[in-house]
């Protein structure tokens, strides 16, 4: 197992699906999807992340992680999924098989980020084990109901075809419980990518459209609640705005 880790360690790879090979999302939404364990690839792809994330005032990366087949009690991240919107790349960087990477781990700690996915409670305690901090976890899963769910708590597939056009008629390939053993074997397979690169997104676009849902129905109210502005009266005879 350690000359295999050893191997996958030495070896980097970067797949790009962009073009004709794009990952399909919803409707005409097609996805520019890097998979790399090459940490110059993911430094100049976090990069592109943090020049966007600075002009926006709420800084949202929708996250998801995939697991090795250890047993649970000794699972480590083999994938983790970063998305900002579907205007830029989706970054499905293969944890298995990189070394432990500053920017990477900057990045994820980083407080002025708020990173979106469901059921991560227990990806935050398994980043921890491996010293592996995100500063800003938001569980939608815990912040967001269906109005008319009958189960106490929802799935991405319940919250995404309700928030987002189209989703459920192109909804992902569900892979098998086989496949899903098989996140720190390469070469991923193409289900596996479009897999991890919409549950990112997923998670991003629902945040983001909750978030501005929320800013909107905020200011609404603010604006209902200010008193309006008094006229002066001007020495012509008509009011002038203060």
């Amino acid at each position: 197992m350690q000359k295999h880790q050893a191997l996958l360690l030495a070896m980097t790879f970067t797949d790009e699906y962009k073009g004709e090979n794009t990952v399909e999302a919803h409707g005409n939404t097609k996805l520019h999807v890097i998979h790399t364990n090459d940490k110059k690839q993911m430094a100049i792809t976090l990069a592109q992340y943090e020049r966007h994330l600075s002009l926006q005032c709420h800084k949202i990366v929708g996250i998801d992680l995939e697991y090795d087949n250890d047993p649970e009690v000794t699972q480590k991240a083999a994938l983790c999924q970063l998305s900002i919107g579907k205007n830029h790349p989706m970054l499905l960087f293969q944890m298995s098989a990189s070394e432990r990477c500053t920017v990477f781990n900057n990045f994820l700690a980083d407080p002025r980020y708020t990173f979106a996915g469901f059921s991560i409670d227990g990806d935050k305690t398994r980043l921890e084990c491996v010293k592996l901090e995100v500063a800003n976890f938001v569980n939608i899963q815990k912040k967001w109901r269906v109005p008319e769910a009958t189960k106490p708590l929802d799935s991405l597939g319940d919250v995404s075809g309700m928030l987002i056009d189209d989703y459920n008629n192109n909804m992902k390939k569900r892979i098998t419980d086989d496949e899903h053993q098989c996140w720190a074997t390469l070469p991923l397979s193409r289900r596996h990518i479009e897999y991890a690169a919409k549950d990112a997104y997923a998670a991003y676009e629902i945040w983001n459209r909750i978030t501005l849902t929320q800013d909107g129905l905020c200011r609404a109210k603010l604006e209902k609640e200010e008193p309006p502005k008094k006229r002066a009266r001007s020495s012509w005879g008509w009011e002038e705005p203060n």
